[in-house]
């Protein structure tokens, strides 16, 4: 006899009053609208109970459907649960587990990543559990199996968890793209995504059901309305530098942090960068060595038992605290650590909040994070985060659309797994949010490519990948390519790592080959918190002995700068206001107001109506400093962008320096200002041109292309243990983007390259966005006798790409007396 709803409630609820629980009313809500038939989004912060809220309804429905199962068990795949990180897997697995052992369901949880096992994968595709956790790439590789169709006919349900860290990647369009193939398998399937709060959720919910507007309507939108108290607190030096610098990355706090690290249980110290968090570590270590064996670091670079044994540690509180990176942003569910403390401008609100919830990680409890400023101006950013996380301002993440080497690798799974006919996969394609607009022209270009190779590559076989069976089933037979596809699945291209190995054979970890190729034979380096010397590159193994030298070059990493975000940027301005009226009465406030006296005695501080320009001459030239605080890739782009058109007005020429506040043009020759804002340069009219001539646009869409033949696999890169060197990778990549741009410019990967480069890597739409916003501003112009406290950061940004740390302390400090 069916259960019903009431009846069903009455297994879970009984499972929760065992543990000491009661179940919140979003998880409730949840299992109704899963019984119930709905596809959704579920928004609710980490440490909530959110994989309770959809395993538990998966569960129930099957229960309903099976009112038997204790007894009798249907065998195979029930649902499958994605993950963004590999890292979360295991705690998922026990969390599902737990359940149905709980409630004596015989149901079976399994994992299935880059780091399961050869023969739990060959066991798995002979019996598959009836929960599977997975990640995007390692869903796409069982859509590359023969027998697929079997493993998911009886599919009950989808969760992508995480899915606002998906959204707006090429991950995300995979992962599209997967739903759109299990839709196409699966009749009874329910698509559920879990996200945290992001400004967009709405569309994030129709990128995630795609563009089926009965399927749209026959779902939900569950907000967990828990309300988390966030106590933001500014760590203040004793003594502010008149003029703030940026580039100790708030070492100098050093003491401050290791008196909260003894005054807490557990602490997580974020840092943004991977360089930062090695620098940190190593300056903990060095200054207060009673902290070794108390103190850890995490980040992805890190080999994967170090990281294991980390989690682990923090999870049983033997360690009391742990730099880390954005690799424990994420979920990885240990008991909650006590106290958060940011390093330097999170970048963004949702990050920062993300941070904070890793404390006090439990509904109802406070969560206190501790914000360190790396240079005073960056106080004001911890004054717009307390207003953020009051306000809940969280940026959007913004869905990507027509990606065609993401495609174009599918359609190659596709073939792989035994064929496929474009007629019956078109309708699916077009279903998704990302292709919704893809013409049959563009899908006809995409067949052909994989079929001819493109219309300049045709007299070469090696881009003949598929091949059209007499029925038009598009397959691929040939074995070599079918390994080579299904080596290089996957959307996430990073520069080649280099694995790092004691010379005696010990595994450290990996680090970027573009870094260590810079490495001579006995330079000493910093990596895993371990002082290193090089002693030799073989093969993609870089060879090292451990060393006594005190200086060495920390590792770094090419993802190392982070933009500031629209949001953030937005309430930056607009705390401005209340720093310079004085009216706010917070610690920050008045630790900064020496130098907003300062800045107001020579310039300004702009209010959120007025745009700041400030001129001043020094022994380096004439330098003009613009404050658009929009973050430094589209200050990167604007100063660019000025440069060149002041260059034609004048033939000149600038060096450009840009933080996330604004950014400097310097020349060796006077430039009349007046007469670059009465030729309106600061306009957004003829902005892709002028972007075109200025950024070196073609050098960028360059780069890019490396990636979009990389996913489009136009490009190999090696089997394992033998990869290919970038070098060479941007060779070949490069050696095309010259073909397609001589013979063929219409080709769309061509012309992905320059899309991606305009809306990624210079964020063009932000930048007419600011250039609108400014053309509707007071633009007032400051010609300062000398450097004010705001161009200061700007100013050494320059010096610290030409100076070594400690010639950098001395100059500044030289220009600091100077310009007392």
């Amino acid at each position: 006899m069916k259960l019903n709803k009431k009846q069903l409630f009455h297994i879970a609820e009984d499972f929760f009053q065992q543990q000491g629980w009661t179940a919140f009313p979003f998880q409730k809500m949840t299992w109704d609208a899963f019984l119930a038939g709905k596809h959704g989004l579920l928004n609710a912060p980490t440490g909530s109970g959110k994989t309770y809220a959809l395993w538990v309804a998966i569960v129930l429905n099957y229960i309903k459907n099976n009112p038997d199962y204790k007894t009798k068990l249907k065998k195979g795949l029930k649902a499958i649960w994605i993950t963004p990180l590999r890292s979360l897997s295991n705690e998922i697995e026990q969390t599902s587990q737990r359940f149905v052992d709980g409630i004596g369901l015989p149901f079976t949880v399994g994992i299935r990543s880059g780091d399961t096992p050869t023969a739990e994968r060959k066991k798995q595709m002979k019996s598959m559990p009836d929960l599977l956790i997975t990640t995007p790439e390692s869903l796409h590789l069982l859509l590359a199996s023969k027998d697929h169709q079997k493993f998911f006919g009886n599919l009950n349900a989808i969760v992508i968890d995480e899915w606002h860290e998906l959204l707006g990647t090429k991950r995300g369009v995979q992962m599209e793209l997967g739903i759109s193939r299990l839709l196409g398998l699966s009749q009874e399937l329910r698509v559920w995504g879990i996200s945290a709060t992001i400004g967009n959720l709405e569309q994030a919910r129709q990128v995630l059901l795609g563009v089926d507007e009965s399927r749209f309507r026959e779902s939900v939108l569950i907000k967990a309305n828990l309300k988390k108290e966030i106590e933001v607190k500014s760590i203040i030096p004793e003594s502010m530098d008149k003029f703030p610098w940026r580039g100790h990355l708030g070492l100098h706090l050093m003491k401050e942090v290791v008196d909260i690290i003894n005054s807490s249980k557990s602490t997580l110290i974020f840092t943004n960068t991977r360089a930062q968090c090695e620098l940190w570590f190593q300056g903990l270590m060095t200054n207060f060595p009673e902290l070794a064996g108390e103190v850890a670091m995490h980040h992805g670079s890190i080999n994967k038992e170090t990281r294991i044994w980390v989690e682990n540690a923090i999870r049983n509180e033997s360690l009391k605290a742990c730099v880390c990176t954005s690799s424990l942003d994420l979920g990885v569910d240990f008991a909650p650590v006590e106290t958060i403390i940011q390093v330097g401008g999170p970048k963004g609100v949702a990050r920062f909040l993300q941070r904070a919830g890793r404390s006090g990680h439990r509904p109802g409890e406070t969560s206190v994070i501790h914000f360190l400023p790396t240079h005073a101006l960056e106080l004001i950013e911890a004054s717009a985060l307390q207003k953020a996380v009051s306000t809940q301002a969280v940026e959007d993440r913004l869905p990507y659309i027509l990606c065609f080497d993401v495609l174009i690798q599918y359609l190659c799974t596709l073939a792989v797994s035994g064929g496929f006919y474009p007629d019956e996969i078109y309708p699916e394609i077009k279903n998704t949010f990302c292709y919704a607009s893809i013409t049959e022209d563009e899908w006809d270009w995409c067949l052909r490519l994989i079929v001819h190779g493109s219309s300049s590559l045709q007299s070469y076989d090696e881009y003949k990948r598929v091949t059209i069976e007499e029925d038009g089933k598009y397959v691929i037979t040939d074995r070599k390519v079918a390994m080579r596809h299904r080596l290089q699945m996957g959307t996430i291209v990073t520069a080649t790592d280099v694995t790092v190995k004691y010379v005696t054979g010990g595994y450290i970890g990996s680090i970027e080959e573009y870094f260590i190729s810079k490495l001579s034979r006995g330079d000493v380096f910093v990596f895993a918190g371990r002082t290193l010397e090089f002693i030799r590159l073989k093969g993609m193994v870089a060879q090292v002995r451990n060393s006594a030298k005190k200086r060495a070059q920390v590792s770094n990493w090419q993802g190392s700068k982070l933009p500031l975000s629209a949001q953030l940027g937005e309430l930056l301005r607009e705390e401005m206001i209340n720093f310079q009226t004085g009216k706010k009465r917070t610690p920050e406030v008045k630790a900064l107001r020496d130098i907003i006296i300062r800045q107001q005695r020579e310039s300004i501080i702009p209010q959120r109506d007025q745009f700041l320009i400030e001129t001043f001459k020094t022994r380096e030239g004439y330098h003009a400093v613009f404050y658009p605080f929009e973050g430094r890739f589209v200050h990167e782009a604007m100063a660019g962008m000025i440069a060149y058109r002041i260059s034609l007005l004048k033939p000149i020429t600038f060096s450009l320096a840009f933080n996330d506040y604004g950014f400097e043009i310097l020349s060796d020759q006077e430039f009349d200002m007046q007469e670059v804002l009465d030729n309106n340069l600061l306009t957004p009219e003829m902005l892709s041109q002028d972007l075109q001539s200025s950024m070196n646009a073609t050098e960028m869409a360059r780069r890019k292309f490396r990636d979009i033949a990389v996913i489009s696999g136009l490009v190999f890169t090696g089997y394992p243990n033998k990869l290919i060197k970038t070098k060479h990778l941007q060779n070949s990549s490069q050696l095309l983007f010259e073909v397609f741009r001589d013979n063929e410019p219409e080709n769309l990967l061509f012309r992905q390259a320059y899309t991606e480069t305009f809306e990624q890597a210079i964020e063009e739409y932000r930048l007419f966005d600011a250039l609108e916003r400014i053309q509707n501003q007071e633009i007032i112009w400051k010609a300062c006798e000398k450097p004010t406290p705001f161009s200061f950061p700007i100013i050494t940004d320059r010096l610290r790409e030409k100076l070594s740390s400690e010639k950098l302390a001395d100059r500044i400090k030289r220009m600091q007396l100077q310009w007392e």
